[in-house]
């Protein structure tokens, strides 16, 4: 498809089925726990969804090298992927999903801050400092709020959440300032399963027995995660990323959290308390004012 310099229809509902996708992910990782060893069950994700996207990028003649300049930058950010995701998997294994989307989607204030310092033209203006002030106050709400009993969720857990979200910005800085941005999409992603797997799948050796209560269903979500999440969902965010503008796009970063409280209440039946609500509501709030940028007006 050509590049477009707007979000219309089609690139709108793809990206409301993707916010989707995310929220529920974190329904599937979470119920998934209870039969697999969260690192266990991250580096077996990370594996298997290597050679699907390998055979992918296969089938579509896309250039595959760690010749080209990348290969320094990708064990980073392949490093940094294993972190992210040992932090969240296992954060979810510790507190509720709607407390882990909050917090996990928080990425876009530590991008934005790290963008600052690290990439021209990313300052933070007035508008961008109000939105991060915004979006801090509302995880400093809902980190702080433990309900009446003292026992909504678990603070190590929402600690988590919040270190890998820091990470999953490290990555997105590192390919923007490293000569990963020039690779292909697929090549980034498979540095990032390649070099989780080689480190999850032995570091889970040190949390745990690997199968804990394992049935039919948790391999039917493992399976759902590899397909649909990994090997599908990022592949068609990031060629949606090549047709429209990423600022457009980033203003649907919002949606993703709300979708993880809706379905965790739906499908896991978890409380959503006034300080979730209004936690998110501030949080979204300051991530539509970190991404927003004017439309420049066309040359006549």
């Amino acid at each position: 498809m050509e590049r477009k310099d707007q979000i219309d229809l089609f690139g709108g509902s793809v990206l409301l089925i993707f916010a989707m996708l995310m929220g529920l992910n974190q329904v599937v990782i979470k119920i998934v726990n209870d039969g697999i060893q969260p690192v266990f069950q991250a580096g077996l994700r990370s594996l298997f969804a290597f050679f699907v996207v390998w055979g992918w990028a296969l089938w579509r003649g896309k250039k595959i090298s760690v010749t080209d300049g990348t290969f320094r930058a990708g064990i980073l950010t392949g490093c940094l992927f294993s972190i992210e995701f040992i932090f969240l998997y296992l954060a979810l294994d510790m507190t509720t999903v709607a407390r882990n989307s909050i917090f996990w989607y928080s990425m876009p204030l530590w991008m934005a801050i790290g963008a600052h310092f690290l990439i021209a033209g990313e300052r933070l203006n007035g508008q961008r400092i109000l939105g991060l002030i915004i979006s801090i106050a509302g995880l400093v709400w809902a980190f702080s709020d433990r309900g009446l009993d003292g026992m909504s969720g678990n603070w190590v857990g929402d600690l988590m959440s919040i270190l890998g979200s820091i990470c999953w910005a490290g990555i997105g800085l590192s390919v923007r300032v490293s000569k990963l941005k020039e690779t292909s999409i697929e090549m980034q992603l498979l540095y990032n399963l390649a070099v989780s797997a080689i480190i999850l799948l032995p570091f889970s050796l040190f949390f745990g027995d690997w199968i804990r209560d394992l049935q039919t269903v948790h391999i039917y979500m493992l399976t759902f995660q590899i397909l649909v999440v990994v090997a599908g969902g990022f592949l068609v965010w990031f060629w949606v990323l090549t047709i429209y503008p990423a600022s457009d796009m980033a203003s649907f970063g919002f949606l993703t959290p709300a979708f993880g409280v809706i379905f965790s209440w739906l499908f896991l039946d978890e409380a959503i308390s006034f300080t979730i609500v209004g936690a998110l509501v501030l949080i979204s709030i300051g991530i539509v004012l970190i991404n927003y940028k004017p439309k420049q007006p066309k040359p006549v």
